[in-house]
């Protein structure tokens, strides 16, 4: 039996031609229930002709568990918009109906126990016209179709992923990475059967990603553990099973397909943006809403948790390119659970590359670190001088010469955050005449206005009319919080001249053309493609 799993690129076929004799329905798209009549398989499609002479098309796949005397319901998509969702109701060959659905899922709940104890997850239909809101999948289903392999031949038992990645399951991270590669490199040579290394591929997936690795080693030492829907469940779902009798429900006995939404991707990220733990690192991209895992082996690098005291000194940036796997997130938000759509990568599918300076900017962050430590009293006074007053930078840098600190010492570090972009900070102080400091701010003195900018993710970017006196908007500003000037507090945002906040974003480039926009400065189309 073809399975499909977390690493197929073949997607599940949608209906491609609908039949134009639908019946009525109380959902929102007209329902079409017709019965087969014959089957035309072909390479890839096959085709279920209905009594009206009209066709419709599904995988190959689908196709093979369709019977003459069969009967298929479907919601009519409405315009251009093409259907996914199928429920088949077998009625072909002896014994009791039996039903298969396929239907686009949006997020899969986590394992909970039902009245028998025994658990379940739920999967949240997407965009269904059939009535159906939920499909409910036992456990026991999720470790058959994701996290049991086939039985090997001359064996009674199934093959453990480590089994199949050739390795023991006390292995690193970077260790199951490096016995992938090899293994798919053996296979390539012998010219193995694609299937082989699927399997190979989908037991990565699983082992190569925390989560799930913990998921899989609790169902090795307990098969009655719960087991969790990898990478969230969105995608396309074909199950065996039958509905309820109310139709809101469809329960789930047996996975047949599942092609998750898979994406191809290719961008630079910070590696201040990762968490690094002793054996494994997570990189998070809250502007682009993804994340991975890196092993060392990924990296080409080793690390220890002491990085995370001082990697947001590192201005280098990895290369990412991958495959992509749509999640969701809940989060709490006001009281109340919000679902957020997330991507992950697959293991199998994640390379990196190095910035070809990566060792000295390591070198650089680190020895930036042990002067943070090292003139820690110094900074200290710097830091409270700046809590009370505006300071420029010039001034902070002969202030740090008295106090002893090192010529290249950049000053402007002390109110750096690990998530914050350099870009921004690059792209203000190329324009400023003058820097100040004041807190965890920068304000820059810019040809025809004031520009206030702090250095961490989710803060806006302030702009202000050009004061007529520099000193006197620093002493009315360094008095007047960021909510009174949002709020205009006693005319506070009109005594400064408050133009507007300009919003960080997905798109630097368009936070540039906005900022250059508000600050008066001619903006030309082809300099701002070039930024």
């Amino acid at each position: 039996m073809p399975r499909f799993g977390l690493w197929q690129d073949d997607p599940i076929m949608p209906a491609e031609r609908m039949p134009t004799t639908p019946s009525t329905s109380s959902s929102s798209s007209p329902i079409c229930c017709e019965r087969v009549v014959s089957v035309q398989r072909q390479e890839r499609l096959a085709s279920c002709v209905f009594a009206n002479r009209t066709k419709l098309l599904v995988s190959r796949f689908i196709g093979s568990h369709v019977a003459i005397g069969d009967d298929i319901a479907f919601p009519v998509p409405k315009g251009d918009a093409v259907g996914t969702e199928i429920l088949i109701t077998k009625n072909a060959g002896a014994g009791p109906k039996g039903y298969l659905y396929h239907v686009p899922i949006a997020y899969v709940s986590q394992p909970k126990p039902d009245k028998r104890n025994q658990h379940f997850v739920s999967a949240e239909v997407h965009h269904g016209g059939l009535g159906v809101g939920t499909v409910f999948l036992p456990c026991e289903v999720l470790c058959d179709y994701f996290y049991r392999l086939p039985h090997a031949d001359g064996r009674l038992d199934h093959q453990t992923l480590y089994e199949i990645l050739h390795i023991p399951d006390s292995a690193s991270p970077s260790e199951l990475r490096v016995a992938f590669k090899l293994r798919d490199l053996e296979l390539k040579t012998a010219g193995a059967p694609h299937s082989q290394r699927l399997a190979l591929e989908r037991a990565f997936n699983i082992v190569g990603q925390p989560e799930l690795r913990a998921c899989y080693d609790a169902l090795l030492a307990d098969p009655e553990a719960p087991a969790v829907f990898p990478y969230g469940g969105v995608g396309s779902l074909l199950v065996v099973g039958e509905p309820s009798r109310d139709g809101q429900t469809f329960f789930a006995r047996r996975i047949l397909a599942f092609s998750p939404e898979l994406r191809r991707r290719r961008f630079h990220v910070p590696l201040r943006r990762c968490d690094f733990y002793d054996d494994r690192a997570l990189c998070r991209d809250a502007r682009r809403k993804l994340e991975f895992w890196l092993d060392p082996a990924a990296l080409h690098t080793l690390w220890d948790r002491t990085w995370n005291q001082w990697k947001h000194l590192l201005a280098t940036k990895i290369e990412v390119e991958g495959t992509f796997v749509q999640t969701g997130k809940c989060r709490k938000r006001r009281g109340e659970w919000e679902l957020t759509t997330w991507e992950t990568a697959l293991p199998s599918r994640l390379e990196v590359k190095l910035s070809a300076d990566f060792r000295q900017q390591l070198e650089t962050a680190r020895t930036t670190h042990h002067r943070f430590g090292q003139y820690s009293q110094a900074l200290d006074q710097i830091r409270l001088c700046l809590e009370h007053r505006a300071v420029e930078k010039t001034e902070l840098e002969r202030m740090c010469s008295g106090l002893h600190l090192p010529g290249d010492f950049d000053v402007a570090q002390v109110s750096w955050r690990a998530d914050y972009d350099p870009f921004f900070y690059r792209q203000l102080s190329r324009r400023a005449r003058r820097i100040y400091l004041f807190r965890d701010e920068y304000i820059f003195d810019v040809e025809k206005a004031v520009v206030v900018e702090t250095p961490q993710l989710g803060h806006a970017t302030y702009v202000f009319a050009k004061p007529r006196n520099m000193d006197s908007f620093l002493a009315l500003y360094t008095r007047i919080t960021k909510d009174d000037i949002r709020r205009n507090h006693n005319n506070a945002a009109e005594r400064l001249g408050f133009l507007g906040r300009v919003i960080h974003g997905t798109n630097p480039r368009a936070w540039l053309k906005e900022v250059r926009q508000r600050i008066g400065e001619k903006v030309d189309s082809a300099a701002a493609i070039a930024w």
